[in-house]
C-alpha cells in the first residue's frame, strides 16, 4: 500500500510541534511497512494523508477524491486551541471553526490524538468515522543521555547543583507564559528557562511587555532542536507546562519520554491518560502549581518517573503504527 503523506507549508512550520507529530507519523508508516510518498504529482498512491488544514490541503483533497482515492486528515487542530495563539486570532477563530468543519467532513476517516480532541469533533458535527490516535514519541530520541545533558547545562552556563526549570513552546498567550513567569518569582533561587519562539509580529502586546521585564531567574532562550532540547527535556529537574489549551501537547509526550518530573495544568486534553500523582502533578492556579513546583523540586518522585515513561512507552512510534496499519487496511 502506497501513502501520499501531505504537508503544507512545512518550511513555515518546521519549527512547531505540528512539525514534529508530522514526521513522527512518517516514521511510523515506514515502520508499519507502507511505500510513503510526498510527491503531489503522484498517482499511484492509494491513500492521501494529510496533516495541515491550508487551501492547499483542500485542494489536494479535491483532487484525490476526483481520483478515486482515500482520504484520511489527521485532525488535531481546533478552534478552541486557534484561540490566543497570536495576534488577531481570536476576531478570526469562529470562521477558522466554520472552514475546519468543511475541511475536516471532505475525509472519509479522521485520525485525532486524544479522547478529548474527538469529543471536539463530535460536538462540531463532524459526520466521518474518527479513531483515537496518538502522534507518538521516538523513544530512543528521548531517553536520558548524558552527552545531551552535557552540551546543554554547558551551553546555557547552567553550574552544578543549580536547579532548572523549564517548559517548550511558541510564544502564544494561551501556552501559559504568564503563569510561568507569576510561578518563577515564588522560587527566585531555581533557574527558569522557556525554550521557543515566535516571529514578533504574532506575539500580543500585552505578552512582548510580560516577556520584556526583567526578571533575575527568567529566561527566554530562543528556539533550540536536536540534542539540545532532548538535554534540556532530560537534565532540567522539572519540566512546567502552564498551556491552557492543547490537543495532545507533544512535548509533554517528549517530556515523559525522558523519564522527567512533569507539572501541566489540569486540561481536557489530558483526561484521561495522564492521570495526575500517577504519572505527573496537575494544576489549576498559580498557588497550586507552587505548591506542586515545591513538591517536584525536593522529592526524587521516582515511581512517577518510571510511570511516566510506561506511559509514553504505549506511545511509542512501534506501538502507534501497528495501530495505523491496522486501521490503513480496513481502510482498503
Amino acid at each position: 500500500m502506497k501513502i501520499l503523506l501531505y504537508f503544507e507549508g512545512q518550511k513555515m512550520l518546521s519549527r512547531s510541534g505540528l512539525a514534529r507529530a508530522y514526521y513522527n507519523q512518517e516514521h511510523l508508516l515506514k515502520l508499519a511497512g507502507f511505500d510513503v510518498t510526498h510527491d503531489t504529482k503522484a498517482k499511484d498512491y492509494d491513500i492521501l494523508y494529510v496533516h495541515t488544514y491550508g487551501v492547499h490541503a483542500m485542494n489536494m483533497i479535491r483532487k484525490a477524491k476526483k481520483a478515486g482515492k482515500k482520504v484520511i486528515i489527521f485532525a488535531r487542530s481546533f478552534e478552541e486551541d486557534f484561540r490566543g495563539s497570536f495576534i488577531g486570532s481570536n476576531l478570526i477563530s469562529s470562521n477558522y471553526k466554520k472552514y475546519l468543519i468543511r475541511f475536516y467532513n471532505s475525509a472519509d476517516a479522521l485520525f485525532t490524538p486524544t479522547p478529548y480532541t474527538k469529543s471536539l469533533i463530535e460536538g462540531y458535527g463532524i459526520t466521518p468515522p474518527t479513531f483515537v490516535v496518538s502522534s507518538g514519541v521516538n523513544l530512543p530520541q528521548y531517553l536520558p543521555n548524558a552527552l545531551k545533558e552535557n552540551a546543554f547545562r554547558e551551553i546555557f552556563g547552567i553550574q552544578p547543583g543549580q536547579q532548572v526549570v523549564i517548559s517548550v513552546g511558541h510564544y502564544y498567550e494561551r501556552k501559559g507564559i504568564h503563569d510561568f513567569i507569576e510561578v518563577a518569582k515564588k522560587f527566585p533561587n531555581v533557574r527558569f528557562m522557556w525554550l521557543g519562539e515566535a516571529p514578533a509580529i504574532m506575539v500580543s502586546p500585552r505578552l512582548k511587555k510580560e516577556m520584556s521585564k526583567k526578571i533575575e531567574n527568567v529566561e527566554f532562550t530562543g528556539f533550540i532542536k536536536g540534542d539540545l532540547l532532548e538535554g534540556a527535556l532530560s537534565s532540567a529537574d522539572v519540566f512546567f507546562f502552564p498551556s491552557q489549551r492543547e490537543s495532545e501537547g507533544i512535548v509533554v509526550l517528549e517530556a515523559l519520554a525522558s523519564k522527567q518530573k512533569v507539572l501541566v495544568r489540569d486540561i481536557p486534553a489530558y483526561s484521561p491518560w495522564l492521570e495526575d500523582e500517577v504519572h505527573c502533578q496537575k494544576g489549576r492556579t498559580e498557588r497550586e502549581f507552587v505548591e506542586k513546583l515545591a513538591f517536584l523540586l525536593e522529592n526524587p518522585c521516582k515511581e512517577m518517573r518510571e510511570n511516566a515513561y510506561k506511559l509514553a512507552q504505549t506511545r511509542s512510534l512501534p506501538n502507534i503504527s501497528q495501530q495505523v496499519k491496522d486501521l490503513f487496511v480496513s481502510f482498503m
